[in-house]
């Protein structure tokens, strides 16, 4: 148990590490992205704020990467100082001495689909927000829930808040719609309820819409008017809003399966967010298998030039095999395989091959 401890100690401080790293460099390459395009009116202060709020986004994506060139420093480490020869001669097995990163892996695995990834969702909705509110002053808004679909957006003649029962899958067209517009810089001025809202170039088109007046003074029974059609000027387009609620990454974990029954219920596709949802709960297996696969390359003695063709071929398969992950997500958001099937069985497939890997290297 203390060799197990050590091991697990040793790993556990050599991901910190390259995970430390990494996230330093990755907060250098953002900060000099969001400078670049910042606007003209941003101070300092606004671009490091954004960009750290899309740090955690960024070290969640590259998490194998981290997970798989932390097992490589390691059992380099091991095997110049000689200790992971020394273990293998005491009789343990390259298994028995993988026993122990591999139980890291898996808690570090819990961890980051439990804990960080609601900390990504909420960090990557909130550089969306501050991001859309520096270019355009506003911050629109969108709400799924069990009432209906709601929107809100800004503009020169006004702000305007959206509810609708439903919509297409292609956010175009929204129905059963009631629409409060609000003045540039006051409160309400009229109340719209419409049948059909569909989204143009520029504005919403209504359809058998009713219009209430919200003015001071005036009966807003009669002054209603009824219109066939009824143009609302708006700055939204498909993609802010299909953006607001088409990123599963922006959704945490916890609230993912009553977000899909609500996106269902609004008319939306749940697809993406469905193999999202499998991806993440498949996560920790993935990890693991880059694991296995760092340490069926590495866990022999340093040989010179070998060691770094056994490094850069650790590499270069973590690699395809994350682009096989890739691959299958977006079969899986295409409808061409089964959520499960598209999550679960790259993760799978990668774990038996690195295990494969490690007894095929193991001498006993």
């Amino acid at each position: 148990m203390i060799l197990h401890y050590y091991f697990a100690r040793r790993f556990l401080w050599t991901f910190l590490s390259v995970l430390g790293i990494f996230g330093l460099f990755q907060f250098l390459l953002d900060l000099i992205e969001e400078l670049r395009a910042a606007e003209p009116d941003m101070v300092f202060g606004q671009v490091a704020q954004l960009t750290a709020l899309k740090l955690p986004a960024g070290l969640y994506q590259i998490m194998p990467l981290v997970m798989i060139l932390a097992t490589i420093a390691l059992f380099l480490a091991l095997a110049r100082s000689s200790e992971l020869v020394v273990a293998r001669a005491s009789g343990r097995s390259g298994l028995v001495v993988l026993a122990a990163p591999v139980l890291v892996a898996t808690v570090i695995g819990g961890l980051t689909v439990a804990m960080m990834n609601p900390i990504v969702a909420a960090t990557s909705q909130r550089y969306a927000d501050l991001r859309e509110e520096v270019r355009s002053g506003e911050m629109p808004t969108l709400s799924i829930g069990a009432e209906g679909l709601w929107l809100r957006q800004g503009g020169d003649e006004g702000r305007a808040v959206i509810r609708a029962a439903r919509a297409n899958a292609e956010a175009t067209v929204l129905y059963d719609v009631d629409i409060v517009t609000y003045l540039p810089g006051g409160g309400p001025d009229r109340r719209i309820v419409a049948r059909e809202a569909a989204l143009e170039p520029g504005a919403w088109r209504l359809s058998d819409a009713t219009v209430w007046p919200l003015t001071p003074g005036l009966n807003p029974q009669l002054g209603a008017r009824d219109h066939a059609t009824l143009t609302l000027p708006s700055s939204l387009t498909q993609e802010n809003i299909r953006d607001r609620f088409g990123r599963p990454e922006d959704v945490s974990i916890w609230d993912l399966p009553a977000f899909i029954s609500d996106l269902q219920v609004a008319g939306f596709s749940a697809r993406r967010h469905l193999v999202w949802l499998q991806m993440e709960l498949a996560r920790p297996i993935f990890l693991v298998a880059m694991v296995l696969i760092g340490a069926a390359f590495t866990m022999r003695p340093a040989r010179g030039a070998r060691t770094g063709l056994a490094v850069l071929s650790a590499v270069l398969l973590g690699f395809g095999l994350y682009y096989v992950r890739n691959f299958a997500q977006i079969m899986g958001e295409n409808g061409q395989l089964s959520p499960a099937l598209a999550a679960w069985v790259p993760p799978v497939a990668s774990l038996l091959l690195a295990l494969g890997l490690v007894l095929q290297r193991e001498d006993g």
